[in-house]
């Protein structure tokens, strides 16, 4: 009856990537800019486990006794939280997934107008926030939907709930998933509701993340197969479109995805916990906020430093990151980077781990099943 936690710090890169140059990342770390920005960062939890063991960051003490530690790399393509979230448990992009960075042709917009009985506004790489403040009083006047793009293989569609209720957006957001083409499959549809007057408009929680199905078999599938269940928080679920979930929580933000995760360490007998802390990217990391940024990380540290004396000998805990998003890039979307690795677990001995993303779900399936498997990618740290 063992447990399993994977966290995921959203968009807390550890380093550039050997491609990372051809994705316009050449150079990027976010956790030792964001650092180096911010005067330093408090994280005596994470600092204790062995975060400043990985590379030297400012603020963050090497610890004398960490747990195993390390970067891991992806094996694929993409630099986003779908292909970041399916590395970690083994399913590699063979192909990158379409990207459009002159804004979406003519046939996927009128697909979005067709569905929506609405026109189209925007219609190009953009921030989500300046997008609402750009185009929401033309939005909220002429009822088109802002339509948005960014480096990564997303569709976003944002409306003002008086304009378009969320429920509304959502089954739109769907539609549109289930319309588009096999060449203009992205990754993710993602449904982007707000509020407000002109000036003060602001994002609900009422975001959904409608991504393709994973192409290939993922060690979560390999879990429910094996009868160990499966619970995630915050947009995890959406990202593997349910697929191998036996329970999705929300987590719409880290305050919630935080106490969501803490219920289940106090409750749950068995399985994995796979928690995605969303704040870090959404909210500080696309603004380049750095106090923000230091601030959500430092929240995180606190409510992990409750959690680790409720774990036991039968516990598995990883924290790790999906991609980066550099607080100090020339641009404001993700970067393509390692990821950290910090794993507790009986038997750790302090070790270095560097190696592919894949090896977390290949040491989950090994903790809670005792079994490896050779038709998926990684291997297990334990």
């Amino acid at each position: 009856m063992k447990r399993a936690f994977v966290v995921v710090l959203d968009a807390c890169g550890i380093g550039a990537l050997p491609d990372a140059a051809d994705y316009g990342d050449e150079g990027s770390d976010t956790l030792a800019h964001l650092a180096t920005a911010a005067g330093g960062l408090h994280l005596p939890t994470l600092g204790r486990l062995g975060l400043g063991s990985i590379e030297p960051l400012a603020g963050v003490t090497r610890s004398p006794a960490p747990v195993l530690h390390g970067r891991l790399h992806a094996l694929g393509h993409g630099k986003d939280s779908t292909a970041g979230h399916w590395e970690l448990m083994g399913v590699v992009l063979d192909a990158p997934l379409p990207t459009y960075p002159e804004g979406f042709p003519a046939s996927v917009v009128a697909i979005v107008e067709e569905a929506a009985g609405r026109p189209v506004i925007c219609n190009r790489p953009y921030n989500g926030i300046d997008a609402i403040e750009d185009f929401g009083a033309e939005h909220l006047r002429t009822g088109a939907l802002i339509v948005y793009t960014s480096q990564d293989s997303v569709l976003q569609i944002a409306a003002h709930e008086d304009v378009v209720p969320t429920p509304d957006l959502h089954e739109l957001c769907a539609e549109v998933r289930s319309r588009l083409a096999p060449e203009h499959a992205v990754g993710r549809v993602i449904a982007r509701p707000f509020r407000g007057s002109e000036g003060r408009f602001e994002r609900t929680e009422g975001r959904r993340d409608l991504s393709l199905a994973p192409p290939s078999r993922s060690y979560l599938e390999e879990l429910h197969d094996a009868g160990v269940p499966v619970h995630t928080v915050g947009k995890v679920g959406q990202l593997f479109c349910g697929v191998a979930i036996d329970e999705q929580h929300p987590g719409a933000t880290n305050a919630t995805a935080l106490r969501r995760t803490r219920d289940l360490i106090e409750d749950l007998p068995h399985g994995l916990v796979f928690t995605n802390l969303i704040e870090t990217d959404q909210v500080y990391g696309h603004r380049h906020d750095v106090e923000g940024f230091a601030a959500a990380l430092a929240a995180v540290d606190a409510e992990v430093g409750q959690w680790l004396p409720r774990l036991g000998p039968d516990d598995l805990f990883v924290v790790s990151a999906d991609h980066g998003c550099d607080p100090t890039a020339a641009h404001t979307d993700h970067t393509r980077e390692h990821v950290p690795l910090l794993a507790s677990f009986p038997g750790h001995a302090s070790r270095r781990h560097d190696g592919p993303m894949a090896d977390v779900g290949a040491s989950v399936l090994k903790w809670l099943t005792g079994r490896e498997t050779s038709a998926l990618p990684g291997a297990p740290f334990l």
